[in-house]
């Protein structure tokens, strides 16, 4: 089975098991899936977040999304216990759809990898 058809398959499976997990079956966009990751990353649980933490939220998901691409690695917890990343390359100018498909491949191997 090709590459792309192999993502393609695993991304429909991720999607429809978080949404029926987490959005009563409506299907959650990768934005939605990102933040999921974000929070799961801080480890504080489900609660009410600002407007910036949201935002926070998916950069630590995004960075840790890429650290197994060699992009990021993980540098330090804050007194919050936020994680913090340092940028070891920098992302290469990527078209939108190209872009979309390496957040799916990170999202697919970082939810086999977790086994969450």
């Amino acid at each position: 089975m090709s590459r792309d058809i192999q993502l393609r398959e695993d991304w429909k499976t991720l999607v429809t098991d978080l949404s029926s997990q987490f959005n009563d079956g409506d299907e959650l966009t990768m934005d939605a899936i990102i933040y999921l990751i974000g929070i799961q990353e801080l480890g504080q649980g489900k609660r009410d977040y600002s407007k910036d933490d949201k935002v926070n939220l998916m950069h630590i998901a995004i960075c840790r999304l890429l650290e197994p691409f060699g992009y990021y690695e993980f540098d330090y917890f804050d007194s919050d216990n936020w994680p913090h990343y340092n940028i070891i390359k920098e992302l290469p100018a990527l078209k939108a759809g190209e872009q979309s498909v390496l957040m799916k491949e990170a999202i697919v191997a970082y939810f086999k990898k977790e086994e969450v």
